[in-house]
């Protein structure tokens, strides 16, 4: 069994919804499956809310498997534990990221502990992966990180010049996201189309002004009415329509939103196809993101 000597083991905390767990084809079952070769590669140690590890017990996933910690059911306090797990200073302890598969119709999904695993995820800069395809896209990046080969099957979602990507952010992230634009620019550049809400779009396209010109750059993003004006639900279509499969929404998670039902349609959209979507939202995992990205995406085809 093929390991990586260059890092300690990353330690990922477990949970999905009911409705990705039970089925033969749910979520679960799909992600463990299909990224065990990374996942034999990483090592990484599992800490696993109960009703979840049952499940995987049920399916038979990774059931050689020696370093998975089980926490208690989700009633019981599993989900909390896992949001102290996150903050936890001891390195010893602390998860570097969580995979929560998220139904977007179980009410449990919007209880407080769901929201502060999120939320803390974003504070602390780890990534909260809440979809199949963000789960297993992340596998891939870090198993490649760590010196393993590329998963052929997941080959067509990385020939860039046929995806959209959606880049939004917050009032008090705009900046970080133009600097996040500025040093990924020649991977964003590759993508077939690049999607933005309101000022964001702007600030973009003066971006690329900046470095392509003014004519070259000016339509960069496709700009869409602002998020309290509906710009979200407007690029949550495309993601429901299966037009674009990547949002970058970068949050500020210390202030209070007044649209805050918008950011939730967003991220409902990603869920609900999770099997294509997924949504990244702190700076350093989609740092991180684009960086990995650049080296699986496949060469342009002429």
């Amino acid at each position: 069994m093929p390991t990586s000597p260059s890092r300690p083991p990353y330690r990922i905390g477990l949970a999905a919804n009911r409705a990705h767990q039970d089925a033969a084809d749910s979520a679960l079952v799909q992600l463990l499956s299909m990224a065990r070769k990374a996942i034999d590669f990483l090592q990484p140690e599992f800490v696993v809310v109960g009703r979840t590890l049952d499940a995987m017990r049920s399916h038979l996933l990774l059931e050689d498997y020696a370093d998975i910690e089980r926490f208690p059911y989700g009633r019981e306090g599993g989900l909390m534990m896992l949001v102290s797990r996150v903050v936890d200073p001891d390195p010893a302890r602390s998860l570097d990221a969580v995979i929560y598969l998220m139904d977007p119709v179980d009410p449990s999904s919007t209880f407080p502990e769901a929201l502060a695993l999120k939320r803390q995820c974003v504070i602390h800069g780890k990534p909260f992966l809440s979809t199949l395809a963000g789960a297993r896209e992340w596998f891939e990046f870090e198993a490649i990180a760590a010196g393993a080969a590329p998963d052929a099957s997941l080959d067509g979602s990385f020939r860039l010049e046929g995806e959209a990507i959606a880049l939004i952010a917050h009032d008090a992230m705009k900046a970080s996201m133009l600097q996040l634009a500025e040093r990924h620019f020649a991977l964003l550049d590759r993508f077939g189309m690049r999607c933005a809400t309101g000022t964001t779009g702007g600030l973009l396209n003066g971006l690329a002004q900046r470095i392509k010109g003014e004519e070259a750059g000016r339509d960069w993003v496709r700009p869409f009415r602002s998020g309290p004006l509906g710009g979200d639900a407007q690029i949550a279509e495309l993601i429901l329509r299966r037009q674009c499969r990547r949002v970058l929404f970068l949050e500020d998670p210390h202030v209070a939103r007044q649209h805050e039902a918008d950011i939730q349609l967003l991220e409902r959209a990603a869920r609900t196809v999770g099997d294509y979507a997924s949504c990244s939202s702190d700076v350093k995992s989609v740092d991180r993101w684009l960086s990995l990205m650049a080296r699986r995406a496949l060469p342009s085809v002429d």
